[in-house]
């Protein structure tokens, strides 16, 4: 009796523990290695390689009473969990579909802005990817279309996945980060190979789905997109989604526009606010380049003075930060869901607005979805990995 009741006492304290090491780090993909992925020049970053995510990443906080400092940005120097990205709409290469050759003022631009600071808590993992691009984007709202191939962009994505997990992964927890085209293959990613596994599924430490439509039915946080994975509404959740879509507040979505609408009857499109996963209305964390610049193929804006002369010195860092300058609410109307944004108003000595966001009002501020609420992805980011790990356990 004594022996039996020992064996139920220890099967419960396993059940209560992190998962064994041989289970967390079993393969999914026995013996998987991409002819593409297996070479290190066919990701815009790794851990294992000094690139565009390691360097130049220092920015300039500007408070609202017109101080400048200089924050410095540093790696995670043992990270214990792991982010995969996967950029937007990108590449000016004048086919349907880009080649793997990543551009400076394309791939190798966005992945700065998008994904490189979360390297101070994740290792970060950036497939080049053979795209569908702004140049076939271009020709589809032009109504003259020139031929692409989705397909061919899926592929890549599936194939530095199963690279990754089967070759670098090694059972760690992993966030996934894409934007607009990228969070749109990251949900395929998702649907197709990790929402119906229950061995990727604890591995997820969540999976920011940025400036995409992803779907839920009304009034639920599971279902729609993804069957089993639900949408992140406290801090302390993981492996779950956080995806929202960014308009003006003052300039909600139009009945044409692409994001925030519902897909299908009975659905709607999902939002977590990054500055509060439970709602209401928050500051953001942005982090902005220094030119302002949101898309390297438009026209160079004019110089933005973000802090008055009077104030502060010249803004040299490559970044911009501005504390309690934006703030974010999820709104409904007219069908549509969203992520709102608005000027705090505490502006008398820094520049009061966000120049250059949006293309046209049906696409909102989606150029700057990211880069609007970068530190709080990057706080988020930190709060689910520990979460994860304690949950989890952790290799370094």
């Amino acid at each position: 009796m004594r022996t039996v009741l020992l064996a139920v006492l220890l099967t419960l304290v396993a059940a209560a523990g992190p998962a064994p090491a041989a289970t967390r780090a079993e393969n999914p993909y026995p013996g998987y290695q991409s002819a593409v992925y297996g070479n290190p020049a066919n990701w815009l970053c790794r851990p294992d390689t000094d690139d565009v995510c390691d360097h130049d990443l220092d920015a300039s906080i500007v408070k609202a009473n017109g101080k400048v400092s200089v924050q410095r940005w540093k790696a995670a120097r043992k990270p214990k969990f792991d982010c995969f990205y996967v950029y937007p709409t990108i590449s000016t290469d004048p086919t349907g579909n880009s080649d793997l050759i990543p551009g400076a003022e394309q791939e190798l631009y966005v992945v700065r802005q998008q994904a490189a600071r979360l390297g101070s808590v994740c290792r970060v993992f950036a497939p080049v990817y053979r795209q569908v691009t702004l140049t076939a984007l271009i020709s589809i709202l032009g109504g003259n279309p020139i031929p692409s191939d989705q397909a061919l962009a899926a592929a890549d994505v599936l194939d530095a996945w199963k690279h990754y997990i089967a070759n670098d992964n090694q059972g760690r927890g992993v966030l996934l980060i894409g934007h607009s085209q990228g969070a749109g293959q990251l949900t395929t990613l998702l649907q197709n190979e990790i929402d119906a596994s229950p061995l990727l599924r604890r591995r997820l430490v969540s999976a920011m789905l940025l400036g995409t439509n992803f779907q839920v039915p009304i009034g639920a946080d599971v279902g729609g997109s993804l069957q089993n994975i639900r949408l992140c509404r406290r801090d302390a959740d993981v492996g779950c989604v956080i995806t929202y879509s960014s308009f003006r507040d003052g300039a909600p979505p139009p009945s044409n526009s692409l994001f925030g609408r519902p897909l299908q009857p009975g659905w709607e499109a999902a939002c977590t606010n990054p500055a509060s996963l439970r709602g209401g209305t928050r500051a953001l964390h942005p982090y902005l380049p220094r030119d302002g610049r949101s898309l390297p193929s438009l026209p160079t804006p004019p110089p933005i003075e973000w802090v008055d002369p009077a104030r502060g010195g010249p803004i040299t860092t490559p970044f911009v930060t501005l504390p309690r300058w934006m703030e974010a609410t999820c709104k409904k109307r007219d069908g549509f869901v969203y992520l709102a944004i608005a000027s705090t108003g505490n502006d008398a000595h820094r520049v009061d607005d966000l120049r250059g966001a949006e293309l046209t009002p049906d696409w909102g501020m989606h150029l700057v979805d990211v880069s609007v609420a970068m530190g709080d992805l990057v706080a988020i980011a930190k709060r689910q990995g520990r979460t994860w790990c304690a949950a989890n356990g952790c290799r370094r």
